[in-house]
């Protein structure tokens, strides 16, 4: 394949990115990255300069990596970990927030780490959560989700933080929307978005910096930039749908580079556009417990799996 030259020095490249048609050295890659985030913040109005941001981190590659690109662009961002309480006999969160606590030491002074501890703040953790859903039989995945879901939303409202940064990549977001385009689950796919505003009653607005990036590129800045992260893949993503998505892109993006950005960036311009006019989320209301958005009366699906 030959050896390809950093596009902006000559200096052999670190990465050959066919879908951009370009090719980068170690300093011109990390830079390209940092600069195309700051101006996907700006045209989509994520967050401005000195608003509070509160980064959702797993320990992986793409959250960390997000953490440290917003502290370099002079962002006020925090972290939050939440303890999912996941062991596969070696331990998995642990080792997690052994990676988070780790990187939130390496970024400047006065950046701060929330964690959450589930065990703790409910008496169960993820998978005791999930045995007790539907007789044991709803999956993991599912539940894990839920639980983020509301713990980063509870967490930023509680602590005041108006906007919620998380790492989903262009892989991600382009397996999301494959599946729901699959399943045409269009309330689902009216809301995927780079960034969701903030909505009553008490959610917090969410946005995702890192849409427009390929996995291998988050990948690559976090090895470029000597950022340690957990390698292992969830013990329980075995066999997970979107596993089987990603895997389904990625053999058509290697026939043809570009096919993921293409897909992802023609759904938002058809969104833009207003491809589905007329339909409009739930209404949603408040859990009589937690105070959460919910879209059932009562209780919401958090508050009754932790309820005894």
């Amino acid at each position: 394949m030959g050896v390809h030259r950093c596009r902006k020095c000559t200096a052999q490249s670190v990465i050959n990115m066919p879908q951009h048609r370009l090719a980068l050295c170690g300093e011109h890659f990390v830079e390209w990255v940092e600069k195309s985030t700051l101006e996907f913040i700006e045209k989509h109005r994520m967050f401005e300069p000195g608003e509070r941001v509160l980064v959702a981190v797993s320990g992986g590659k793409d959250s960390l990596s997000l953490w440290r690109i917003l502290s370099k662009l002079g962002y006020a961002a925090d972290g939050l970990y939440i303890d999912l309480g996941i062991d596969d006999g070696c331990g998995y969160s642990k080792r997690s927030g052994d990676y988070v606590r780790k990187f939130a030491q390496t970024l400047p002074a006065g950046a701060r780490l929330h964690v959450v501890d589930l065990s703790v703040a409910y008496g169960k953790a993820v998978p005791e959560m999930a045995g007790r859903r539907a007789g044991g039989k709803k999956r993991l995945c599912s539940v894990c989700g839920l639980v983020k879901r509301h713990e980063m939303n509870r967490a930023a409202r509680e602590l005041g933080y108006p906007v919620i940064a998380t790492g989903h990549n262009l892989d991600d977001e382009a397996a999301v929307l494959l599946g729901n385009t699959l399943r045409w689950e269009v309330e689902y796919l009216v809301r995927q978005a780079p960034v969701l505003p903030a909505g009553d009653p008490g959610l917090v607005k969410r946005a995702k910096p890192l849409a427009r990036f390929y996995e291998r590129e988050t990948a690559a800045y976090a090895i470029v930039s000597d950022i340690a992260y957990i390698e292992d893949e969830c013990p329980f993503s075995k066999g997970a749908t979107s596993l089987r998505l990603k895997e389904t892109l990625n053999s058509m993006e290697s026939g043809s580079p570009g096919t993921k950005l293409h897909f992802y960036y023609s759904f938002l311009r058809a969104r833009k556009k207003g491809l589905f006019p007329g339909v409009e989320r739930s209404e949603l209301q408040t859990c009589e417990k937690c105070g959460e958005a919910t879209g059932i009366p009562g209780l919401c699906a958090f508050c009754r799996l932790t309820v005894e």
